[in-house]
C-alpha cells in the first residue's frame, strides 16, 4: 500500500499531547542505566541466583535427612579411555531425567549441532548425535525430537567420541554416541502450557505421549505431540521525516500463535544376519496465525484503523526407511525417502479512515508446496588398513506455487491484479557420488577425508520458465589429534554446496512494509570451503570447555539484490566471508562448596562480511545475529527433589538491507528467567518458569527512502517499540 504523506497539514494538539506521552513512555531508562544489556541482564540474574540461594535452606528442611542420598554428576560415573569419555547413567541421576535428551543436555560442554532437515539431500552425517552407533537419517524429526522418546532407563551410556576417529563420513568434532537397550514396553509424556498476561491466549495444548516397546523382532516408537504457541506484544510505532519531523504515529497490538500437532512412528525389524531395517513415518498439521491491529494518527489527516491479518496452514508428510545388510566384504545400506509439505498463506491488510474517506486495502496469497524423493546407498568396506565408503545419491526437489495479488475496491470487495510472477514451478534433479574413507594414523591421530562430484539440473515453468544445468565438485578431510588425556584437537576443511529456497524464484509481496520481490530464474546455489577448528578439554571435577571457530569462504552469496531490470529479489552476490567463533563451558560448583551446583556458558560471535550490491561498501550480511551470551545456573539441592535456576541470554544483529531501506529488527536483546523444579511430585517432574523477567522487547528502527539508498533522499524514519511482557511457563512430565 502507498505511504499517505499528511506532513503539510496543521497539527491536533490533543495528538501531539498523546505523542509526547507515548515518546516518554518508549524513552524511559532500565534500572541499571550505567550498564549495557546483557551486562544489566547478567547483574540482575546474579542478585536473583543470590536471592535464590537461601532456598536450599528452606528446601533441604523438608527433605528427610535418612533419605537415600540421590548420586552427583562427578567423575566417578565418567570413565575417560579410547577414543573419549563415557557417561554412565548414575552420572545423570541428580537430574532425574526422563529420556536421552534430558540426559545428553547435562552432559559438560556437549551441544547437538547440524542442521538435521536443512541440509542437501541426505548426504553425509551432519547432526552430531548417534544412537547405537548409527546416523540419524529423518529430516522431518530432529535429533531432540528422536532423543526425547527414547527413555532414560533404556540409555546404558553416552560416549563422547571426535566424529574423525569414526568410520561414519561427515562427522567432525564432538559426537555423542548414546547406547541403548530396550527394556520392554514403556512410556512417557510431557504436558507444556503458559500464558503472559499482555497480548496472548494461554498455551494450553503443548506437550508430546509416545510409547516404546518391542514385539519380537520388531522394535517400535510411537507419538503423539504438539508444538503450541502464543505470543503478542504492543506499544507505539513513531514516523517522522529526515529532519525529525513527526508525520505519523500508531499505537499497535499484535496477536498470534502456533499449533503443529504431529503423528509418528519409527519401527526397526531385526531380519537376523546382521540385516536391520528401519520405517518411519511422520504427519504434522500445522497452523500459524497473526493479526496486528494499529490505531494510526496522522498529522493533520484522518485517524486510521488498520488491521492486518496473517494465515498459513497446511499438511506435511514423510516416508523415509533403510535397510543394511552384509556385501561381500563389507555391507550396503540402501535409504529412501518421500517428503511433501503443503502451505497455504493468506495476509490482508484493510485501512479503515474515521472520516468518509474509502476503505483502503490489499490481499496476498499463496497456494501449493513442496516436496522431496530421495534414493541413496552406502556401501561401507574395510581395506588397506581404513575404513571406506562408497556413498550415491539422487534426489528429486519440487515446488508448485500459485500466488494471487488482490486490491480492495469502492464497494469493499478484494478485485484481482495480474501477478503472474508468483505463479509456477521450479524442480531440480540432482545426482552425487562421493568416495569416504577414515584412518587411525597412530592411538592419538586419525584421519578422515572424501572426495565426490555433484550432478544437478534446475527446471522453472511459468512467467519466468528457464532451464540450467550444474557440475560441482565436493569432498572433506579432517584430522583428529589427542595429544593427551582429556584434551581433544581436530581441524576440518570442507567444500560444500547449499540448497536453494525454491520460493526465492517466483514474486511475492510483503504487505505490511509495502515490499515486493521480483523473482529470480537466475539464482544459483551458494558454494563454499569450510575451515573448522575445535578443541575440548575436560575439566576434570570441575566440568568441560569446548572452542570452535570456522571460516567460511562463499562464492554466490544470496541475499537481496537490485534487478537488472528493475526491482530488486534474492539473488547471488560473487563472493563473501565468514567467521564464527564459539565457546561452551560447564562448571561444576560441587567442589567450590556448592553441592549439586552447575553453571553452563555459552558465547557466540560471528564477524560477517559481504560487498553491498546497492553502495558498493563491505557490510555484514542481512540480518545476520552476530552475537550471543547464554548463562544458565542450575542447583539440585542434596538429599532432596528440588532444584532450582536461573539464566539469561543476550543477542544482537545487524542491519537488514533492501533495495529503498535499512532497518534494524529484534527483540531482547536481552531475556532472563529464572525455574523451580521438583523432580517427584507423586512420581512427576513439575517445572514453573517465570521468563523475560527483565522486560525484553520487540524493536524495530527502519529508515525508508524514496529510490535506491546510494541516491535517493530519506522519505520517512519508522521506530517501534513495543512491550512483549512477562511469560510464565510450566510443565508436567511422566513415565508409564
Amino acid at each position: 500500500m502507498p505511504f499517505v504523506d499528511y506532513s503539510n497539514r496543521a497539527v491536533d494538539p490533543a495528538f501531539t499531547l498523546r505523542f509526547l506521552a507515548l515518546k516518554a513512555a518508549r524513552e524511559r531508562q532500565p534500572d541499571i542505566p550505567q550498564l549495557p544489556p546483557f551486562l544489566r541482564g547478567a547483574a540482575s540474574v546474579g542478585t536473583m541466583a543470590v536471592a535464590l540461594a537461601s532456598a536450599p535452606a528452606a528446601l533441604a528442611q523438608t527433605a528427610d535427612d535418612t533419605a537415600e542420598e540421590i548420586p552427583t554428576a562427578d567423575a566417578e560415573n565418567v570413565v575417560s579411555e579410547g577414543r573419549g569419555q563415557t557417561y554412565l547413567p548414575d552420572y545423570f541421576a541428580q537430574f532425574a531425567p526422563r529420556n536421552a535428551l534430558d540426559m545428553l543436555e547435562q552432559v559438560p560442554g556437549f551441544s547437538i549441532q547440524g542442521s538435521g532437515g536443512g541440509e542437501r539431500g541426505l548426504g553425509q552425517a551432519n547432526e552430531n548425535v548417534l544412537v547405537n552407533g548409527e546416523r540419524l537419517t529423518s529430516k522431518s524429526d530432529s535429533a531432540r525430537d528422536q532423543l526425547s522418546r527414547i527413555p532414560a532407563g533404556d540409555v546404558v551410556r553416552i560416549e563422547i567420541i571426535d566424529g574423525t576417529s569414526l568410520d561414519i563420513p561427515g562427522l567432525t568434532g564432538q559426537v555423542a554416541n548414546v547406547v541403548v537397550e530396550s527394556s520392554g514396553l514403556s512410556g512417557q509424556f510431557t504436558y507444556e502450557g503458559g500464558f503472559r498476561p499482555h497480548n496472548a491466549d494461554p498455551e494450553l495444548y503443548g506437550g508430546e505421549v509416545s510409547v516404546s516397546g518391542g514385539l519380537g523382532r520388531l522394535g517400535y516408537t510411537l507419538a503423539l505431540s504438539n508444538e503450541n504457541g502464543r505470543f503478542g506484544n504492543d506499544g507505539p510505532i513513531i514516523i517522522t521525516d529526515a529532519a525529525g519531523a513527526l508525520i505519523e504515529q500508531a499505537d499497535a497490538q499484535s496477536i498470534g500463535g502456533f499449533d503443529n500437532p504431529t503423528a509418528s512412528a519409527k519401527l526397526r525389524y531385526d531380519f537376523g544376519g546382521e540385516t536391520i531395517g528401519n520405517l518411519n513415518l511422520t504427519y504434522e498439521r500445522g497452523r500459524f496465525f497473526r493479526t496486528q491491529t494499529e490505531d494510526r494518527f496522522i498529522v493533520g489527516g484522518p485517524d486510521i484503523f488498520r488491521t492486518n491479518s496473517f494465515r498459513r496452514d497446511g499438511p506435511d508428510y514423510e516416508i523415509n526407511g533403510d535397510i543394511a545388510f552384509p556385501l561381500g566384504a563389507g555391507s550396503l545400506k540402501l535409504i529412501a525417502l518421500e517428503a511433501y509439505d503443503e502451505s497455504n498463506f493468506d495476509n490482508q491488510l484493510i485501512d479503515a479512515f474515521a472520516d468518509d474517506t474509502p476503505d483502503l486495502g490489499s490481499r496476498f496469497t499463496q497456494a501449493g508446496g513442496s516436496g522431496e524423493r530421495i534414493g541413496r546407498f552406502e556401501y561401507n568396506f574395510p581395506l588397506a588398513n581404513a575404513d571406506w565408503q562408497l556413498s550415491g545419491e539422487a534426489a528429486f526437489n519440487r515446488l508448485n506455487r500459485v500466488s494471487e495479488l488482490f486490491e480492495l475496491d469502492p464497494d469493499g470487495e478484494f478485485a484481482q491484479l495480474n501477478f503472474d510472477a508468483g505463479t509456477g514451478g521450479v524442480r531440480e534433479d540432482r545426482y552425487e557420488a562421493i568416495l569416504s574413507f577414515s584412518r587411525t594414523l597412530s592411538p592419538k591421530l586419525s584421519l578422515q577425508a572424501s572426495g565426490g562430484y555433484e550432478f544437478s539440473e534446475i527446471t522453472q515453468t511459468g512467467a519466468a520458465a528457464n532451464a540450467r544445468s550444474f557440475k560441482r565438485p565436493k569432498g572433506s578431510a579432517s584430522l583428529a589429534w589427542k595429544p593427551q588425556a582429556g584434551l581433544d584437537l581436530s581441524l576440518e576443511v570442507r567444500r560444500s554446496v547449499g540448497q536453494l529456497d525454491f520460493g526465492d524464484f517466483l514474486a511475492r509481496v510483503f504487505l505490511d512494509e509495502e515490499n515486493a520481490n521480483s523473482g529470480n530464474n537466475q539464482l544459483v546455489p551458494e558454494q563454499s570451503w569450510d575451515i573448522t577448528f575445535e578443541a575440548n578439554k575436560s575439566l576434570g571435577d570441575l566440568g568441560s570447555a569446548t572452542f570452535r571457530i570456522e571460516r567460511r569462504l562463499i562464492e554466490d552469496f544470496i541475499d537481496v539484490i537490485p534487478l537488472p531490470g528493475g526491482g530488486e529479489s534474492r539473488g547471488n552476490i560473487d563472493s563473501a566471508r565468514s567467521m564464527e567463533i564459539e565457546f561452551e563451558s560447564t562448571l561444576k560448583l560441587d567442589t567450590l562448596g556448592v553441592p549439586g551446583g552447575q553453571i553452563d556458558l555459552a558465547a557466540e560471535y560471528e564477524p560477517t562480511s559481504v560487498r553491498d550490491p546497492v553502495g558498493g561498501f563491505d557490510r555484514a550480511f542481512s540480518g545476520k545475529r552476530d552475537i550471543e551470551l547464554n548463562f544458565d545456573y542450575r542447583h539440585d539441592i542434596p538429599r532432596s527433589s528440588w532444584a532450582y535456576g536461573a539464566g539469561v541470554f543476550y543477542q544482537h544483529f545487524e542491519p537488514q538491507y533492501r533495495l529503498s531501506e535499512i532497518s534494524i529488527r529484534g527483540e531482547g536483546p536481552t531475556f532472563a528467567d529464572v525455574f523451580v523444579e521438583n523432580k517427584d511430585v507423586l512420581g512427576l517432574t513439575v517445572r514453573a518458569t517465570y521468563a523475560n523477567l527483565l522486560g525484553g522487547r520487540d524493536t524495530e528502527f527502519r529508515t525508508v527512502f524514496d529510490g535506491p539508498r546510494d541516491a535517493g533522499q530519506i522519505a520517512f524514519i519508522e521506530d517501534s517499540d513495543r512491550r512483549i511482557g512477562p511469560i510464565f511457563r510450566f510443565s508436567v512430565s511422566g513415565n508409564f
